[in-house]
């Protein structure tokens, strides 16, 4: 089988992608946060907000079910559970990379001791194979773990499927921006960021195949808007948008469970 999703340098099938996607976040877990907020300079912070305030009315409702998948350490749950009221149901904060989201429950842990104060609870799960009733949600978030899955038409079927109708799907994550800012931006995302993720990471991300020359090659591999827009709505989406941020090199692209996906 072919991978039609991530394809870390030498897999050769999907199961071999999702293993070496998983193995490469729990290698460098302790430093992500750190790192990602450095080679950002702390953009991603405002990109996390931007998201959760684009979801806002269904996270005011405190009855609905939302899920953040792909969570990694829980910074975009925690700026989702900005816009949750007092008492609400808790957040789903999903990811299958354990030593990630072990550091995302500590976080979600001091929340949930005030029983009245919005919290998340940590699922260990693969985002390919869901633990949950279909058309149980009516959100799915996913920020910059969406482009890391080893079949991203698969990933959009498993998200319709828990989906509820008219149930609300947002997946932030980084594009290709053009023009001489893409070719700026190219140059230091290709040459410069490998070389501060081993500076900060140390032998873990050492090498040709280390995780932060595995971002840049993954963000080249990501469908561009267009045709990830055209997947979205062949696998059951409508109203399929995307919205740049900061000059296009991330963007979110939202869509609605439709009634017969």
């Amino acid at each position: 089988m072919s991978v039609t999703g991530a394809k870390p340098a030498g897999v050769v099938d999907e199961a071999q992608a999702a293993r070496a996607v998983q193995q490469m976040f729990d290698s460098i877990a302790p430093r992500y946060d750190l790192l990602n907020h450095v080679l950002s300079a702390s953009v991603d912070r405002l990109w996390w907000w931007q998201t959760a305030r684009r979801f806002r009315s269904i996270l005011a409702d405190p009855d609905a079910a939302v899920l953040d998948v792909c969570c990694g350490t829980g910074h975009m749950t925690r700026a989702l559970l900005k816009g949750r009221p007092r008492g609400a149901r808790p957040i789903l904060a999903a990811d299958f990379a354990r030593e990630m989201l072990s550091r995302g429950a500590r976080r979600f842990k001091a929340r949930s001791e005030d029983q009245t104060a919005p919290y998340a609870v940590a699922l260990e799960a693969d985002a390919l194979h869901l633990p949950l009733r279909s058309a149980s949600l009516d959100l799915i978030v996913t920020a910059f773990g969406f482009r890391n899955l080893a079949n991203y038409e698969t990933g959009l079927r498993e998200f319709v499927r828990v989906l509820k109708p008219g149930g609300q799907l947002g997946i932030l994550d980084f594009s290709e921006p053009g023009g001489l800012i893409g070719k700026a931006y190219g140059v230091y995302f290709r040459r410069v960021l490998p070389a501060i993720g081993r500076m900060i990471c140390g032998p873990v991300a050492a090498g040709k195949d280390g995780p932060y020359n595995y971002l840049p090659a993954s963000v080249a591999k990501f469908p561009p808007p267009a045709e990830l827009l055209d997947l979205m709505r062949s696998t059951g989406y409508r109203e399929c948008a995307w919205q740049p941020y900061t000059l296009g090199i991330a963007g979110l692209y939202t869509a609605v469970r439709g009634p017969q996906a």
